[in-house]
């Protein structure tokens, strides 16, 4: 089944700003930057009422994250809903969440890391959504993550996305088209066994993870693979793996090697696409039909 495509953004179009999940003490001013450049876009921009909230770890108590997130979806004026950052909370929300209107007028949702919870719930509503830069993106330097802003302007605005990159030495190579779908490792694993746990059947599979130990990865690695994820998958695209922590107990090999031994021997592998917790975090769109090829020296991605 093909997915819907939100409709692309325009000039003049009202975009929200939500926090969903991680609490944001002291980053008014990194949102601000992130109002002025969607409004540089010659886009408009509210704020979820709560979203400088503190409740705890998160960005208000579950209700009133939960109230902003309802708020953007119901309105008719919000093209788009743009996560304020990740972290985690998201979860907690999903339920709550009466998604009636979102299914009959599709807007595009943005984030990456725990907004993965989003990406896989909205994709089993049959609605692409878009892994890419969040509020607190803004926080780098504007000529480190320039190329995470073009590639998500371009994505909301309809514009063609294409990437070329170095072929990493672990890579598996080969080509192959398919559905896109995946996100956090952790997340994903979180989400085995609800009602928002997505199918790998014939897609292309995008991991990518944070903070976690080798020996962690591999086992949320292992669960997803004893629950099927890896049993039809035509592909894996592995984004950042970042800030992995150092065991008392060395895991004894590389992470890519590490994810090497839990995928099946005769799929592509893509490895090091920038994508993720890095400055350079390159808009994917997630349940769109892409076509990558891998080659010894350089890896080419299409959206189509």
């Amino acid at each position: 089944m093909k997915l819907i495509t939100p409709p692309s953004l325009k000039i003049g179009d009202t975009i929200a700003i939500v926090a969903p999940a991680g609490i944001l003490k002291n980053r008014k001013h990194v949102i601000n930057k992130a109002k002025k450049l969607a409004e540089s876009w010659g886009l408009k921009v509210v704020y979820g009422k709560h979203m400088f909230n503190q409740g705890h770890h998160f960005a208000g108590t579950d209700e009133e994250r939960c109230e902003d997130f309802q708020e953007a979806i119901d309105n008719p004026n919000i093209k788009a809903i743009w996560s304020a950052r990740g972290g985690y909370g998201s979860v907690r929300i999903l339920d709550k969440l009466d998604f009636s209107n979102f299914k009959k007028n599709p807007k595009w949702v943005i984030g990456y890391s725990d907004i993965t919870a989003f990406h896989n719930h909205i994709h089993n509503l049959g609605v692409e959504t878009i892994q890419g830069i969040m509020g607190t993106s803004m926080q780098d330097a504007p000529e480190v993550i320039a190329k995470s802003v073009e590639s998500l302007k371009r994505a909301l605005f309809g514009e063609s996305l294409e990437y070329e990159i170095p072929s990493s030495k672990h890579n598996r190579p080969g080509r192959v088209n398919g559905e896109l779908v995946g996100g956090n490792i952790a997340i994903l694993a979180s989400m085995l066994g609800s009602k928002s746990q997505i199918s790998t059947y014939g897609k292309i599979l995008f991991i990518e993870e944070i903070g976690e130990y080798k020996y962690s990865i591999d086992r949320m690695l292992q669960s997803l693979k004893r629950a099927g994820y890896f049993t039809k998958v035509k592909a894996v695209i592995v984004g950042d793996m970042t800030k992995i922590k150092k065991n008392t107990t060395p895991w004894g090999t590389s992470i890519e090697q590490l994810i090497l031994d839990v995928l099946p021997k005769d799929i592509p592998v893509l490895f090091d696409f920038p994508a993720s917790h890095e400055p350079d975090n390159r808009a994917l769109i997630m349940g769109r039909t892409v076509e990558i090829g891998i080659q010894e020296k350089k890896t080419t991605i299409n959206f189509n």
